[in-house]
């Protein structure tokens, strides 16, 4: 395994029994739930928002190593951006997981560990749950998310 590989896996790892913002947010202005019916993945995030900026997010629930490490890196990213920052950071991450082309690096930052996820499309669900979530959050809707 490459070196850089390594680092990639590290920090999944660590991200997945360390999450972080795992928990209820505590004056949430918005919350919604996703599920990822194939392995069950189930996440509800909370965010609150003050104007179109992400003050705070979190997240809670349980799933796989890959969902649980995207949804703990992406509300360390997500956090003090704007709604529109935010939805080019998901889009850029989207483009990258399915394989597709014109992810600007700049806007992918960390999240670059989850390149190899393309290579397995059951795992692009894992990956992109909370943050399809996250998306219907920021448009205010309050139906459960799937993945399906």
């Amino acid at each position: 395994m490459s070196e850089i590989n390594e680092l990639y896996q590290d920090l999944i790892l660590d991200h997945t029994k360390k999450p972080r913002n795992f928990e209820v947010l505590e004056g949430a202005s918005r919350h919604v739930e996703g599920y990822n019916p194939l392995c069950g993945d189930r996440y509800t995030i909370y965010v609150r928002m003050e104007g179109d900026v992400i003050r705070d997010v979190s997240f809670q629930g349980s799933g796989c190593a890959i969902s649980k490490s995207s949804a703990s890196m992406m509300t360390t990213i997500v956090k003090g951006k704007t709604k529109c920052e935010a939805e080019a950071i998901f889009e850029n991450f989207h483009k990258m997981i399915t394989g597709q082309s014109g992810v600007d690096k700049n806007k992918i930052g960390k999240l670059e560990v989850f390149h190899g996820v393309s290579e397995f499309p059951v795992r692009v669900k894992c990956a992109s749950l909370a943050w399809h979530t996250l998306k219907a959050a920021l448009g205010g809707e309050e139906k459960t998310i799937t993945t399906e």
